[in-house]
Order: structure tokens, then C-alpha cells, then sequence
């Protein structure tokens, strides 16, 4: 499923996004070093495909390399495929800091170029990705809106996954209910599904009848695949870890914060796999509220300091932000 986005029209400042605190998985010798090296080589050889200048990108994204990321972005300039990819994972960026407005107007052209070229399945992602996105930082409405204009357009199993993931965390537990019979009766056999999708979907059901016990029960199933990278990650470069996450909230819920922290710091040290999925900054305050239930405080202003600084630009009226705010004023 290869991409073809249209880069906006109207440019975006996006910036300040790539200043996030530094998590465990820096050291003095940078992990992906080597697959920077491979990339820069085809860059030498004048190999300029649309996959390598989103992997460049995403590098300098997790480098915090601001000069990086926008010469990625002047390098798709020209190449219609490149610009459209580009202006998706753009805009996951910026849903990556709570900039939902500004990320909106760059999944608008992306989605409409896909829809234009006749490719109804492309749409279909990126209409989802959207919608995850909204669902994760408390947007239910945009959410449910987004997760059935999806549905419209695709009924493939990523497709489905996503907008079923979006409609649970929006509170319409039995429309996601739905979509996951559904990938239940169709994949019968698929890793992903099995093994990944219904897990997840399950323990968020379990979560939204207030049985969080349930909901680590039903992610057991999942704990072998956490780093696996699920068809949403490859094609739109979303939902990595997804199963680590909710099973963080589980924990959470459960009164368990040294398990929950546990799941969340799983997703800070593996950014690689989490690009710019929003729960890769999310987890920071999940860690902190972790920490809080734990009683260290310390710990858990910590925690909340750095996604209050990763989300120092975001959209004020975001629903997690102000909860967010309201806990870290009570530590």
C-alpha cells in the first residue's frame, strides 16, 4: 500500500514538535546509526525513493533533528508520491504534540489525493490514523466520525482494526464490538488479528466495563508480540505497541502502578517501533499517573513535566491536556 499524499498548500509551523525529553533508549552511540548510514549512502547514489525519504525523516524525528526532518520534507518537494506521503506522516507528527488543528490540515490533502487517484483503501488508513489519533487524546467525537467515514471507504483488516481501536477509546464499545467479530469470523488464522488486534481490542472493552483484571487476562495472549510491528505500523506507521499500552492502562486501572510503569516505559524505550504515534508522548503522562498511584511523587512530576513540555504547543482545549494539568496542579 504505497502512498500518495499531497503535500498543503498553506505551510505549517511545526517546529517546536521535535524537542521532547530524551528517554532510555539514548546512549553515546545512536541505535539506529546503522540504518542512518544505509540511507545516507543512497542519498550519496542519488537513490531518492519515497520509503527512504519518510525513513530519513522519522530518523531525524527521533534524533530531534528539526534541520533534519525539514530537508527530508524540501528533498520530497517535486515528487508527487513523496510530497502526499510526506504530508501524512507530517501531520502524525503533529498530532505527536497535541497540535490536533494543524494536523488536520495536512491529513485533509493527503486523504483528498488518495480519494482523487481512485485508491478508496489508502483513504481509508488515513481517515483511521486520524481518528486513533482523536480517540487517544480524548477528541470521542471527531473520533467516531472519523472511525465510520473510514469504515465508508474500506473494509480492510488494518482498516477495520483502527476504527474499531478508535471507537472503543471514543465509549462506543458495541460499534467496536461489531468490527472485532467481524476481523474474528474473516482472519481466522492472521498473526496480527489473533495475536495483536483482538487482544487489545477486548482488554478495551474489558477496561469500559470497569474489569481491568479482565483486560490483563485478555493481553496475555499479546505479551509476545509487543515489539511486533502490526500492518497499521508498516503502511501509515502507526499502532506499534499498542498491546503494551492498554495493558499499561489495565495495570492502571487496577491499582497496579509498578506493573503500569513498566508497560509505559516499554513504549519510551522503544521509539523506534512508536514513531510519532501520539502514545509515544502520552505514555509519559500514563507513567507519571503510574508513579502517583505508586506514591512517588518525585518520580510522577517528573514524568508529567515532560509531556507537558513535549505538548508546550499543543491545542489548549484537548480533553487529556486538561486533565493532565488538573493532576500535575495536585501532586
Amino acid at each position: 500500500m504505497n502512498g500518495e499524499f499531497k503535500r498543503p498548500k498553506r505551510p505549517i509551523d511545526w517546529t517546536p514538535i521535535t524537542r521532547f525529553p530524551m528517554t532510555r533508549w539514548r546512549s553515546s552511540i545512536c541505535p539506529f546509526a546503522e540504518a542512518a548510514a544505509v540511507l545516507t549512502r543512497a542519498a550519496e547514489c542519488k537513490l531518492e525513493l519515497p520509503t527512504f525519504l519518510v525513513n530519513r525523516y522519522y530518523l531525524a524525528f527521533l534524533e530531534g533533528d528539526e534541520a533534519g526532518m525539514k530537508r527530508e520534507i524540501q528533498r520530497a518537494h517535486g515528487n508527487l508520491e513523496a510530497e502526499d506521503w510526506m504530508s501524512h506522516h507530517q501531520a502524525l507528527v503533529l498530532a505527536h504534540s497535541g497540535q490536533m488543528r494543524n494536523a488536520r490540515i495536512l491529513w485533509r490533502p493527503s486523504i483528498e489525493r488518495a480519494r482523487q487517484t481512485g485508491h478508496p483503501e489508502k483513504v481509508a488508513i488515513y481517515q483511521a490514523a486520524e481518528a486513533v489519533c482523536e480517540a487517544h487524546i480524548g477528541n470521542r467525537d471527531q473520533a467516531k466520525e472519523g472511525a465510520r467515514a473510514a469504515l465508508v471507504l474500506g473494509k480492510g483488516r488494518d482498516v477495520v482494526y483502527s476504527a474499531a481501536f478508535a471507537l472503543a477509546l471514543a465509549g462506543d464499545a458495541s460499534g467496536s464490538q461489531s468490527l472485532a467479530d467481524d476481523l474474528a469470523k474473516r482472519f481466522p488464522e492472521d498473526t496480527p488479528v489473533q495475536f495483536e488486534y483482538l487482544p487489545t481490542l477486548r482488554a478495551l472493552f474489558a477496561l469500559s466495563a470497569k474489569a481491568p483484571l479482565d483486560a490483563i487476562d485478555y493481553l496475555r495472549t499479546a505479551l509476545p508480540y509487543d515489539l511486533a510491528m502490526p500492518g497499521t505500523a508498516f503502511f501509515a506507521k502507526f499502532g506499534g505497541l499498542y498491546p503494551a499500552y492498554v495493558r499499561g492502562k489495565a495495570y492502571l486501572d487496577a491499582g497496579r502502578g509498578r506493573e503500569a510503569a513498566e508497560e509505559f516505559q516499554k513504549v519510551l524505550d522503544h521509539r523506534g517501533i512508536v514513531l510519532a504515534d501520539p502514545i509515544g508522548a502520552l505514555a509519559h503522562l500514563q507513567l507519571g499517573r503510574a508513579y502517583a498511584v505508586s506514591d512517588d511523587i518525585t518520580r510522577a512530576r517528573s514524568a508529567y513535566q515532560d509531556f507537558l513540555t513535549l505538548w508546550k504547543h499543543a491545542d489548549g482545549d484537548i480533553p487529556i491536556l486538561i486533565r493532565a494539568r488538573a493532576e500535575y496542579a495536585k501532586l
